[in-house]
């Protein structure tokens, strides 16, 4: 059963050494990582949206996936920091006029250059392929390429004229080390911002006692009323009447759910009034008219 002359075994047959590691093509990993949306897998295509990680997306694919978390995915992790539509940006892009699109070669006759990109930098006309590196900015959304930003350094965007600091300058499909930098500056200022909206929730607490809330002080506000009317006489009339200086100790002031059944009443009250004062005048009325008919003589 075998090494009878028959066959001859080479060394590789063997001798089994170690695995060679399956190297991947560097020009297919920059064409999928700048043509195609990082969550689906399609291509890419107008709008077009970043994450605070330099990742690219289709905006419909980051919509579908905030709508409906629970789904499976193959890419998910990718996501995993975005909470919501404000977490990403809408990127502002400039066309390649050398880009025929991907009708040019449908018949598979000519030859098809893969670096050739749909977007370019607006500044230094440089392709968006992957060879350069591009960032964009976090206020306005436009892309640039980073040799653009070292070349001609300004704190006003070169194509919209938005102004603009270093810490809103984002580098897309940047490397590993690029990603856990951009990674804790997120972190840092996620945690800013939440500490900044407890203390303004902390003030407006503070300034809402001292200015006296209705809901958190309103005894305060009543006696403050009631002294208020004692002071302009619009109280009872005993105390208006009563000297200044009296010493008859003032009454404490009724609640406001009192104070509105007392007034519901007194307007029930006048209601009647004027409804019997109506009725008691029509009826009147029509008795001096019987009246005027039964004594008054006709003449024909």
């Amino acid at each position: 059963m075998g090494c009878d002359g028959g066959t001859i075994p080479k060394r590789h047959e063997l001798v089994k050494g170690p695995k060679k590691v399956e190297k991947v093509d560097k020009n297919a990993e920059l064409v999928a990582r700048w043509s195609y949306c990082a969550l689906s897998q399609e291509k890419l295509c107008r709008p077009i949206v970043a994450c605070e990680l330099g990742r690219v997306y289709n905006k419909d694919a980051v919509i579908e996936y905030l709508l409906d978390k629970s789904a499976e995915r193959p890419n998910s992790e990718v996501v995993a920091h975005i909470r919501g539509i404000k977490d990403v940006k809408e990127l502002n892009l400039t066309d390649n006029p050398a880009w025929e699109g991907d009708r040019s070669n449908s018949k598979g006759d000519r030859y098809e250059d893969l670096h050739c990109a749909k977007f370019i930098c607006p500044v230094v006309g440089i392709e968006m392929n992957g060879k350069q590196k591009f960032c964009y900015l976090q206020t306005c959304g436009c892309v640039f390429s980073d040799r653009a930003l070292r070349e001609v350094k300004t704190e006003i965007c070169h194509k919209c004229g938005d102004p603009f600091q270093d810490s809103d300058i984002i580098i897309l499909n940047g490397s590993e080390d690029e990603v856990v930098k951009l990674k804790s500056r997120m972190e840092e200022k996620r945690a800013k911002s939440k500490s900044h909206k407890k203390s303004k929730a902390k003030t407006n607490g503070a300034a809402s006692a001292i200015t006296g809330d209705p809901n958190e002080n309103g005894s305060s506000s009543e006696t403050t009323t009631a002294e208020m009317k004692l002071v302009k006489g619009e109280g009872d009339g005993s105390s208006a009447a009563e000297p200044s200086g009296s010493s008859k100790c003032v009454k404490p002031a009724t609640s406001a759910g009192s104070k509105r059944s007392i007034q519901a009443m007194e307007d029930k009250s006048e209601v009647f009034k004027s409804l019997f004062t109506s009725h008691s005048s029509a009826k009147r009325t029509k008795e001096q008219m019987s009246n005027w008919v039964t004594h008054t003589p006709y003449h024909f």
